[in-house]
């Protein structure tokens, strides 16, 4: 399938793409055309920078996501789906624990700009796979019905968006936990992940390290999230992993399910930040093994059977010498909700996991840097909005019966 506007593209290159395409055997193995598909879309958003990150997540970060929240059988949701990369690697987690995905999982998706649904779209088909893709501007509209129908949340949410119509949602059923007064979408989007979950539903979702200590009605909102046992685990994840920008993010992950169970009063913490393989000298990534190691660190948390087919063995081995969940410093850290509640509901992995026992910690400066420009920036919006509600008060105050100032 050619775009419209095909004949702007050079015969020569058109001509080579299908000798290449030609080339492919037909009794070729698993899916190659998929694969091929997701190569391009990956060098595409790598070539268009800022732009491509709107469309694409870097499968690394998509498949630990899609590890940690094992989407087996149900409704899948991504509300914000981009090319549809995690609806593929979802599909491929049912492949791969020898399931059918297309009896297993329905797919259902959100995107603002029309082209990329057609990239979603072709990613899907080439996959084998189909779904429910509607354009839609998510803050204002919810074309699935969205409240407590869904059994999975993947997604990577647009960070830190301002100028949102709040008047336009403030009676929106998907933001129970009340609508942030800061001029940042950050903790809207938490909401609609969170509200979208059927009671035993998990979510995965990527989000801007300021969302972790955000301050006023943000935090408001997550200890809300924190107390009413929905938070299951939070990985921080080490800078350059994406193509937009080298600042790290976080991954949070929700589950609705763990309410009436022993850890329900418990967040697993992960600091994953030195854990990573280097691409090239802008760009990380995480190994197979990697992805195990990490998931299985949550398997081991929730009591589940390890998956040791990426050859994590060795890793676990020598972290978890007895194959058993313990805390590690550097690396992870149970906390109960009385804990969390005294670093003031922070979810900031760092607060917990510390630093590993005889050992220096690894000082990234561009890393460091960048967090506390993200900081600084979150606290300059904070604090211009403190200064407009002190003047609008002042002005209340010093304000006569008629309303005018005197």
């Amino acid at each position: 399938m050619l775009p419209r506007d095909y004949a702007r593209i050079d015969n020569a290159v058109l001509a080579e793409l299908l000798r290449l395409v030609g080339t492919i055997p037909d009794e070729v193995e698993g899916d190659a055309f998929g694969k091929i598909y997701e190569y391009f879309l990956g060098k595409f958003a790598l070539a268009e920078g800022k732009l491509g990150g709107e469309f694409f997540t870097p499968t690394s970060i998509v498949k630990l996501i899609v590890d940690i929240i094992e989407p087996f059988h149900g409704r899948i949701l991504d509300p914000a789906c981009g090319s549809g990369g995690m609806f593929v690697q979802s599909a491929r987690f049912v492949e791969e624990h020898q399931k059918n995905p297309t009896s297993e999982i329905s797919i259902f998706g959100q995107e603002r700009v029309e082209e990329t649904i057609r990239l979603a779209k072709m990613n899907l088909a080439v996959h084998g796979l189909s779904g429910d893709i509607v354009q839609s501007n998510t803050y204002y509209e919810d074309p699935h019905s969205s409240v407590g129908r869904f059994d999975f949340v993947l997604a990577n949410p647009p960070f830190n968006v301002n100028a949102i119509d709040k008047e336009r949602i403030k009676d929106d059923r998907r933001f129970p936990l009340g609508i942030p007064s800061v001029d940042n979408g950050n903790y809207l989007w938490i909401q609609i992940f969170s509200s979208a979950l059927n009671e035993t539903g998990r979510a995965g979702f990527v989000m801007a390290n300021s969302a972790s200590d955000a301050r006023h009605s943000e935090l408001a909102i997550r200890r809300k999230l924190i107390e009413d046992r929905q938070v299951d685990v939070i990985v921080a994840v080490g800078s350059n992993f994406f193509y937009t920008v080298s600042l790290p993010v976080t991954l949070w992950f929700l589950d609705r399910g763990k309410k009436d169970i022993d850890r329900s009063d418990q967040v697993l913490f992960i600091d994953a930040r030195h854990i990573f393989r280097q691409v090239d000298r802008a760009h990380r990534d995480f190994t197979p093994a990697h992805h195990e190691f990490l998931a299985n660190i949550v398997r081991m948390y929730r009591g589940e059977e390890l998956e040791l087919a990426h050859r994590s063995s060795a890793m676990l081995e020598e972290s978890f010498p007895d194959l058993g969940y313990v805390d590690l410093p550097g690396l992870c850290k149970v906390a109960s909700i009385e804990e969390i509640e005294t670093h003031g509901w922070s979810l900031n992995p760092g607060r917990y996991v510390g630093v590993a026992d005889g050992s220096e910690d690894d000082f990234d400066f561009a890393e460091r840097f960048g967090e506390a420009t993200e900081e600084f920036q979150a606290l300059s919006i904070e604090a211009g909005e403190l200064v407009q509600l002190v003047v609008e008060n002042a002005a209340l105050i010093s304000a006569d019966g008629t309303g005018q100032l005197t």
